[in-house]
């Protein structure tokens, strides 16, 4: 498996044991190991605000592709929480979405609601004038 370049962590769940024993009778066979290169990390500061908002059928595809790669034998640990990981981001962010639609309409339903109350007030207004001034 070394030879493949398995990960010791893949080694250790397809041998059934603990990735510090495998790690142990690598070093006692002394047998070289090709060190995998590490991924790129990135932090919040990296991150770029898109201009519009992700549609939840553009979500759902990022989810089915997620479950997808997850079905994948010999994943190592890291990649496995890295897809739970956007698995969970997926369904925060269509929570928040449906929450955003329904406030974006609540706020519509509220300015034209004020902009009708203005038009009746100007409108009333309007009548008082003409009625005092008869």
């Amino acid at each position: 498996m070394l030879k493949v370049n398995k990960s010791i962590s893949v080694i250790a769940k397809a041998l059934g044991k603990s990735v510090d024993s495998v790690r142990k009778k690598i070093a006692r066979l002394e047998l070289v190991v090709v060190v995998q290169p590490k991924s790129k990390r990135t932090t919040t500061s990296n991150l770029v605000l898109p201009e519009d908002l992700p549609t939840v059928k553009e979500q759902l595809k990022v989810l089915s592709a997620a479950l997808k790669e997850l079905e994948t034998p010999g994943l190592d640990q890291s990649e496995v929480l890295r897809l739970r990981s956007i698995i969970q981001g997926v369904k925060i962010y269509q929570e928040l979405f449906v929450d955003y639609v329904d406030y974006r309409g609540i706020e519509a339903e509220l300015m034209e609601l004020r902009q009708k109350y203005e038009e009746l007030a100007k409108e009333a207004e309007g009548n008082g004038s003409r009625a005092t001034g008869s």
